[in-house]
C-alpha cells in the first residue's frame, strides 16, 4: 500500500516537471503515457492485494504462484529499462528486448490464466462455488496486473520507435 502511494507521489512529480521543462528526452506525451501506464501497473497490485486480504486468501495455485512470479519479473523488466531511456540511441536493441521479454510474459499468463480457472473449477465443482469465486477474482486481477505491465512494456516500445 505504501508503494501505491509512492507510486502516485511520483507520477505527480513527473508530470509536474514535464509541464516545467523546456526540453524533455523525448515527446512529453510518451513521457505522460508511460508514467500513467506505470501507475496503472502499480494501482492494479494494490486492487490485487486488497482482493487477497479481503478473502483472507492464505494459500495459491501452482499457477497463481507462476502469475505472481510473473509480476515480479515484468516489474524487474521495467525497473531496467528506465534508465537505459536516457540513452534511448545505444540502448535501443536492449529496449526492445525488454518490450519484447514483457510481451511474452503476459502471453503466458493468459495461458497460465486459462489452465489455472480450469483446474480451479473442476476441483470445486460442484459444491464449493465460493472457492472458485474467490480463486477467479485472484485469477483475474493477477493477469490484469500483467496486461498493464504489457501496456507500459507497449508504451517503451512506441517511444523506440517514435525515437530511434
Amino acid at each position: 500500500m505504501d508503494r501505491e502511494q509512492d507510486a502516485d507521489n511520483i507520477t505527480r512529480e513527473v508530470l509536474i516537471a514535464v509541464r516545467r521543462s523546456f526540453i524533455t528526452p523525448f515527446d512529453r506525451g510518451d513521457i505522460k503515457d508511460l508514467i500513467t501506464s506505470m501507475d496503472d501497473a502499480i494501482d492494479q497490485m494494490q486492487q490485487t492485494a486488497k482482493t487477497i486480504m479481503l478473502f483472507e486468501q492464505r494459500s495459491f495455485t501452482p499457477q497463481q504462484r507462476e502469475m505472481a512470479d510473473a509480476i515480479v519479473l515484468c516489474a524487474d523488466l521495467v525497473r531496467e529499462a528506465m534508465p537505459l531511456l536516457s540513452s534511448i540511441n545505444t540502448n535501443a536493441g536492449r529496449i526492445s528486448e525488454i518490450s519484447e521479454q514483457i510481451s511474452q510474459i503476459e502471453g503466458r499468463a493468459d495461458e497460465l490464466h486459462d489452465i489455472g480457472l480450469r483446474e480451479l473449477y473442476r476441483a470445486n465443482q460442484p459444491s464449493n462455488s465460493m472457492v472458485f469465486f474467490i480463486g477467479n477474482e485472484i485469477y483475474d486481477h493477477l493477469e490484469t496486473v500483467i496486461d498493464r505491465f504489457d501496456d507500459v512494456g507497449n508504451e517503451i516500445s512506441g517511444i523506440v520507435i517514435e525515437n530511434v
